[in-house]
């Protein structure tokens, strides 16, 4: 019997120091992937566009039309993609990659222009302070539903949204074309005890369920990689280089 209770002191001072290990190594992990945007040195471009104002137009790009052969508009101006979809660093991590893309505007608050991605029918939530969400059929999949959305258009506290007034908190499946104005860059980030964050729009690409209802977007796996519908290289596994360039026709 005592044998028996020295093995099992023994694998359970084992299994505690593999624990211990596991502890360490995930936080460790934790650690590195959350350092801070403005901190990080694998981006240079996003360094570039905070450290140094006069590197913006280099950086900077205006769509004002869709890259030949695909269907996307760019949906803003400005750094494109300036955090990519799937980036895996700071406010992110490999747990929970970047669902979208972020375009950094230059001008005023509320005054670079966000435009629909492509037709579709748009919705704003009743709760929605600086969201809104378009239904579309799907370009590349026909038959499929996917939806696009934008957020962050309004200002730090709340108080002003930057949302086009034909689109109200509750307006739904409200027809839009590719290239309408829908909002202007903001900086909201959900009240003043949020992260604040500097002015964009960020964009991503939503899944649907089988009734055609969109995913929640904050969860990466409900999100497509923007590349191939917008022409760009805006997968961060792909090291996009800036400033973005169309990619050749499909």
């Amino acid at each position: 019997m005592r044998v028996n209770r020295q093995r099992f002191r023994r694998a359970g001072l084992a299994l505690g120091a593999l624990l211990l290990l596991a502890v360490g190594a995930g936080y460790v992990v934790y650690r590195e992937w959350r350092v801070p945007l403005l901190q990080r040195p694998v981006n240079e471009a996003i360094r570039r566009w905070f450290d140094d104002p006069a590197a913006r137009d280099a950086l900077a790009t205006a769509f004002d039309a869709p890259c030949p052969g695909y269907p996307f508009l760019v949906p803003s101006s400005g750094f494109v993609g300036g955090l990519p979809w799937n980036a895996a660093y700071g406010p992110y991590n490999i747990f929970n990659p970047h669902p979208g893309i972020d375009i950094f505007g230059q001008s005023d608050l509320g005054t670079v222009p966000v435009r629909a991605a492509y037709d579709g029918w748009l919705t704003r939530e009743a709760d929605w302070v600086s969201s809104v969400i378009i239904r579309h059929d799907d370009p590349l999949n026909p038959g499929a539903t996917i939806w696009t959305y934008y957020t962050h258009m309004a200002n730090a506290d709340g108080s002003a949204d930057f949302i086009a007034a034909a689109f109200p908190p509750g307006a739904r499946a409200v027809p839009v074309t590719r290239g309408q104005v829908i909002g202007y860059q903001g900086v909201y980030n959900g009240g003043p005890e949020s992260r604040p964050v500097a002015m964009h729009v960020h964009f991503s690409i939503v899944k649907s369920d089988a009734d055609g209802a969109y995913r929640n977007e904050a969860v990466f796996e409900n999100t497509l990689d923007p590349s191939p519908y917008l022409g760009l290289t805006l997968n961060d596994a792909d090291a996009p280089q800036f400033p973005l360039r169309c990619l050749p026709p499909p």
